[in-house]
């Protein structure tokens, strides 16, 4: 029988669903990061007990899935110093002569670009982890395009 002929389905022509990307390395969180996914864990296990749509149930279902990988593979990270860039600082930085900017660095499952929270794997983050306030480091294929002003622990 020709191909022409054949009943294709409605699930045919539908977009796959995957699994949520597990972000690559080490999953780092603060005591803050840590509480987050926890509360992420505690709404999304009641909201599977409460739904009854079979599409929404499928995609809370998997949902939960990456959120419980989250949680089993959570490292805590014990507090910096402060005396670097570092996971778990808030640094102040001038990028390019700018004005200072403050960031927070933190998990990837707790950053925010929006709040000035960057995630440990970034290339920013990555370009000031390790340096002294006062150091100036390369970024994004320029030469001392950043300067460390000053760093803080978060907790």
């Amino acid at each position: 029988m020709s191909v022409a002929f054949r009943r294709e389905s409605d699930e045919e022509h539908l977009e796959p669903k995957f699994e949520l990307p597990i972000p690559a390395g080490p999953n780092l969180v603060t005591p803050h990061g840590a509480a987050l996914i926890a509360e992420k864990l505690t709404a999304l296990e009641a909201d599977v007990t409460a739904e009854t749509g079979e599409e929404a149930l499928k995609e809370l279902k998997r949902d939960l899935r990456y959120w419980r990988t989250r949680h089993a593979t959570a490292q805590i990270v014990p507090p910096a110093d402060g005396t670097v860039g570092a996971f778990g600082t808030r640094v102040t930085y001038r990028l390019n002569d700018s004005a200072p900017i403050a960031v927070e660095i933190v998990g990837d499952d707790e950053a925010d670009p929006k709040v000035r929270r960057i995630a440990f794997s970034s290339p920013l983050a990555r370009a000031m982890i390790g340096v002294e306030p006062g150091e100036f480091v390369d970024f994004a294929g320029k030469p001392d395009a950043i300067e460390l002003l000053k760093v803080e622990p978060l907790y």
